[in-house]
């Protein structure tokens, strides 16, 4: 067993001894039951990658309102905080840690997803392309409403409860997900950020929402177990901005001052859950470590060669893998051994059965794992 890779080498992050560098992605799997709750299934699933260095769950709405697509699990009511807290207890139980994703997913969003049928809320008010994610299939995205700017502390305020709930249910930490075209990363971006309030219009006040969601979770957290997630050179969501670079190095310089777990960095050659070609203009991990002084996570759809590479280079300190953790439940085993892996099926991605879920097999089969 190769236990001299640089991925498979403990590293300590922040209040916790991880015993390799890889990560868990949060993924979006859409198998929560009714009320948006974890089930059972989901235990198995999390307690299957449990040797993954760190886990970061799946994005978890933070509100009713912050749902976007179905059955994505919540972290705001009871009931979700009691279902959370059997994964965590079942991760735990085969010594893994575990951080959940704090999500709103703003204008992707449809009103037949949202309270009462009410519009999804943004920025500003203005429709993303694409279509969004039903339970009767695919609908064009509406414009959504724009956010008064009374309303957004109650949102901020969210954030904190749901940093408030995470930590009852059993959680080693939580990760801010300001990525990938959602609420937040919508009000970074000045083409869907047009305010003219203190939440828009220069960069600082671009990032003020993102910075007061920061605050409020760090009261409820000790920051060395907060991580914050950036996708700065991904258009997934129709976000874009008239200066990428401008802005994200404002943001990742504001962030060196809460001593965070991490910055968790997606590769520009990420757009969704896709892989395209990378330029090289795009602004990856190594682009920032020069300026965040903490630990940084790199997402890019690596493999067992360009993730040892990485950590080589130094340019990150933490690689993450999403769909190679689908399929393969014990992956740092099979990086151990370079071991042939499982293919994915991305037909399974999003919602459904164990089917693509908790079925892909273990290198040892008797090891599988099916019930908690």
């Amino acid at each position: 067993m190769n236990t001299t890779l640089n991925l498979l080498k403990p590293f300590k992050l922040g209040a916790y001894e991880l015993p390799n560098r890889m990560v868990m992605a949060p993924l979006t799997r859409m198998r929560a039951k009714p009320g948006n709750i974890p089930q059972e299934m989901n235990q198995v699933y999390y307690t299957q990658r449990a040797s993954a260095g760190l886990i970061i769950s799946e994005a978890t709405q933070i509100s009713p309102q912050g749902l976007g697509y179905p059955n994505t699990p919540g972290i705001h009511s009871p009931e979700q905080i009691q279902g959370w807290k059997k994964v965590t207890q079942a991760v735990h139980e085969n010594n893994g840690r575990i951080f959940l994703q704090l999500w709103h997913v703003g204008r992707i969003s449809h009103p037949s997803l949202q309270p009462n049928g009410e519009l999804p809320v943004a920025p500003s008010a203005i429709a993303p392309e694409g279509m969004a994610n039903t339970f009767s299939g695919e609908q064009p995205f509406v414009t959504p409403r724009a956010l008064e700017t009374e309303e957004i502390p109650a949102i901020v305020e969210q954030y904190r409860q749901g940093a408030k709930n995470a930590l009852e249910a059993g959680f080693d930490g939580v990760e801010i997900h300001s990525a990938n075209g959602y609420l937040l990363d919508q009000f970074l971006h000045d083409g869907s950020n047009k305010r003219t309030d203190q939440y828009g219009g220069s960069i600082e006040n671009r990032a003020r929402f993102l910075m007061e969601v920061l605050e409020a979770v760090t009261s409820v957290w000790d920051a060395d177990k907060v991580g914050v997630r950036l996708s700065p050179s991904s258009t997934f969501g129709t976000v874009f901005d008239s200066d990428t670079e401008a802005l994200f190095n404002y943001v990742v310089s504001k962030l060196n001052p809460f001593n965070l777990a991490y910055l968790h960095i997606v590769e520009p050659r990420i757009q969704g859950n896709v892989t395209v070609e990378d330029d090289g203009n795009g602004l990856g991990a190594s682009y920032f470590r020069s300026i965040y002084q903490g630990t940084i996570i790199t997402a890019g759809g690596y493999t067992r060669e360009t993730g040892e590479a990485v950590l080589e280079q130094d340019d990150a300190d933490l690689v993450a893998y999403g769909r190679l953790f689908i399929a393969n439940p014990d992956l740092p085993k099979r990086f151990a051994l370079n071991a042939p892996l499982n293919e994915y099926d991305r037909s399974t991605f999003y919602g459904g059965d164990q089917r693509g879920y908790t079925d892909y097999p273990f290198l040892d089969d008797s090891k599988v794992l099916t019930t908690v």
